[in-house]
């Protein structure tokens, strides 16, 4: 019986500091990363399926030594910058991240606008509406009430799971490929598949939230070893998520040979081999990440500068002491909505701008996540161990090669 309490109160206390790692992680899963997995799975069938452990690998890792500075310095990414870097690197970093995290989110709003025109709504208004909603909930919410919303936006990343069952594939060939390398011929399609699954799951912004989102829930060091559990969850329902994506894509577009352009287009081309259930379930999962994209990328920005130049940013804080910290959030709402209505506006070239910004930002992030977990004076006892600093650096290897990658492919 006291064992059983003793496992109950922790179990709360988890629960007490469960969310913004998970919620990070998920919106990884955004637009342009549904669109990624869709591709890969319709281009490569099951055999890319195994790069998806190496992914949740290396997600974990990344945003563990996040959420560790976060909860053991109770600062932000872009605070620690300033103070330790000086303000001309904080406004360079910031000026990179901004750019980069715009393109992101005009390619979510872009997802939401193609989406709705798929299910036969209007999408112009469709778009107002959301901006409305999304700028509401943010600035007349608090954190809690954020929270709840983000939680129950990753809820529908279960209509990938259903989308999956009723494309019927071969789940023992899809499991075993997981663990197994099956089927894999290498080529340079290949290869750029493989990276741009690890590239579109790791990002800077993502960092960036993480941090920001941890201060925001004031997480105490005393529930770090709760928090790092959550870290490693979320990267396995992440990547869970992400297995069900290139399933569904698999069994129905590469079984029957059929080449995609796009993420939205997958949720079309699979009606014929699936049914409508699965296709609009698939459609309404890119919309909904579409959402969670949005306005989490757009949070981003908002905390990036009040960290960087010292304002008020929270989502506890009202509307008059934190005005700044929402009219960021808004702007980029707007401007984004407004984008995606110009037809001669090529979104590919903003895609392809977001991601080459994105890989130059990299480096930077985790050089100063490597340089601020090894500051004694900073981390104390939670500095990282000797090995976790081989195995992090490894990683971070890995991310900023597959961005640069990325880039070069997108070029030539």
């Amino acid at each position: 019986m006291k064992q059983f309490r003793r496992y109950w109160k922790r179990m709360l206390l988890f629960f007490t500091v469960f969310g913004p790692a998970t919620i990070t992680a998920m919106a990884d899963n955004d637009a342009a990363g549904v669109a990624t997995y869709s591709l890969a799975g319709a281009k490569f069938g099951y055999s890319i399926l195994f790069v998806l452990l190496a992914v949740t690998f290396l997600l974990a890792i990344t945003q563990e030594m996040g959420v560790r500075i976060a909860v053991v310095t109770g600062k932000g990414l872009g605070d620690l910058i300033r103070e330790r870097y000086g303000i001309v690197l904080s406004v360079v970093i910031f000026s990179f991240l901004m750019l980069a995290n715009m393109g992101t989110i005009i390619a979510n709003v872009s997802a939401i606008k193609i989406t709705a025109e798929m299910f036969k709504l209007p999408a112009l208004p469709l778009l107002v509406a959301i901006v409305v909603l999304a700028f509401i909930f943010v600035s007349k919410g608090n954190y809690k009430t954020n929270q709840n919303i983000f939680l129950i936006s990753g809820f529908f990343y279960v209509a990938y799971i259903f989308s999956a069952i009723k494309a019927a594939p071969d789940w023992g060939n899809a499991i075993t490929s997981v663990i197994v390398p099956t089927n894999i011929h290498l080529s340079k399609e290949f290869v750029f598949g493989t990276i741009a699954v690890l590239g579109t799951t790791i990002t800077p912004w993502g960092q960036f939230f993480v941090h920001s989102y941890i201060i925001d829930k004031n997480v105490t060091v005393d529930k770090l070893k709760f928090v790092q559990i959550e870290t490693y969850i979320g990267a396995v329902l992440t990547d869970l998520f992400s297995f069900f994506m290139i399933v569904a894509t698999a069994a129905t577009l590469f079984a029957h040979n059929i080449a995609l352009t796009s993420g939205e287009q997958a949720a079309m081309a699979i009606r014929p081999f699936a049914g409508h259930l699965a296709s609009a379930l698939f459609g309404l999962g890119i919309f909904n990440a579409g959402f969670m994209g949005m306005v989490i990328v757009s949070l981003t920005t908002a905390y990036a500068f009040s960290e960087f130049f010292g304002t008020k940013g929270s989502l506890d804080v009202s509307f008059d002491r934190g005005k700044l910290f929402y009219i960021i959030f808004l702007f980029q709402l707007i401007t984004a909505a407004i984008i995606v209505t110009f037809p001669f506006i090529s979104l590919f070239k903003i895609v392809f701008y977001t991601q080459s910004i994105n890989a130059i930002l990299l480096p930077f992030v985790f050089y100063f996540l490597l340089k601020i977990t090894n500051n004694k004076e900073l981390m104390g006892v939670y500095t990282n161990k000797s090995w976790y600093n081989w195995v992090a650096i490894f990683a971070s290897f890995l991310i900023i090669c597959a961005s640069l990658f990325t880039i070069i492919s997108y070029i030539l």
